[in-house]
């Protein structure tokens, strides 16, 4: 995979030469609900097209091709509706397609291979699935409308204010690192699950596993480095303005 920073990148490129270069933005265009064909269209033409600021494109775009990323440019209050936006696409991938599916290979698995094991492999993996699912509905049902009410609040000054209790560093304290438990599952299957005619079967899972770690930690990336510190700042904004 090529390394870029922001500073490589120009509004004017196409953005099907980046994703030729980069299959991994593949996720970044369908959290973005950018869709095919892309026509040969420029970043800025895609970028305007969907409403999305350029400078919060492009560092996601950094994220998903340089994994030691940090992005130097503050953004816009206006952009915590695309952020939003972006991780709650995110959290369908994961909780309807990329977690069934790894359930699947498991239990596929489990059929040719019956050690006592395997079933230890299927519980593991439904609890941490479960985990997950508390973690993604946490961020649905309380994080989001939080921080989507505080864009309101900023965007529509003069009108009615309802307090509330809820802080993002009640968040920051609740966010866990949902990743970690991947790389217990992978080490699991690489030294010590033993085989039993199931190697291609294994591959697949292995596969699905390293493509769900690769999103999970740009996820969590925009999480730590974009959410948090916007929210952050938007409720600062809006406690000084109440002073």
């Amino acid at each position: 995979m090529n390394s870029f920073s922001n500073t490589n990148y120009s509004p004017s490129i196409k953005l099907a030469d980046l994703v030729e270069k980069n299959a991994h933005l593949l996720l970044l265009l369908e959290h973005f609900e950018i869709n095919f064909p892309l026509n040969n269209k420029s970043i800025l033409q895609i970028c305007e097209e969907k409403n999305i600021d350029t400078n919060l494109f492009f560092v996601i775009l950094s994220l998903y091709n340089t994994t030691d990323f940090v992005p130097n440019k503050p953004l816009s209050f206006n952009d915590i509706v695309p952020i939003v936006s972006f991780l709650k696409k995110s959290h369908h991938f994961y909780s309807k397609e990329m977690y069934p599916n790894i359930l699947q290979s498991i239990k596929e698995m489990a059929q040719v291979n019956n050690y006592k094991e395997m079933s230890l492999v299927e519980k593991f993996f439904i609890n941490y699935f479960n985990e997950v699912t508390e973690h993604l509905n946490y961020e649905n049902e309380i994080v989001f409308p939080y921080v989507l009410s505080l864009h309101e609040k900023i965007a529509h000054p003069n009108a009615t204010k309802q307090k509330t209790q809820y802080s993002v560093m009640e968040y920051k304290e609740h966010h866990n690192d949902i990743e970690e438990k991947l790389t217990d599952l992978k080490n699991l299957l690489i030294n010590y699950l033993p085989e039993k005619n199931d190697q291609v079967i294994r591959r697949k899972l292995f596969f699905k596993l390293y493509k769900l770690e690769y999103d999970l930690t740009i996820h969590s990336k925009i999480e730590d480095l974009l959410l948090i510190p916007l929210v952050g700042r938007m409720e600062q904004s809006l406690k000084n303005e109440q002073q």
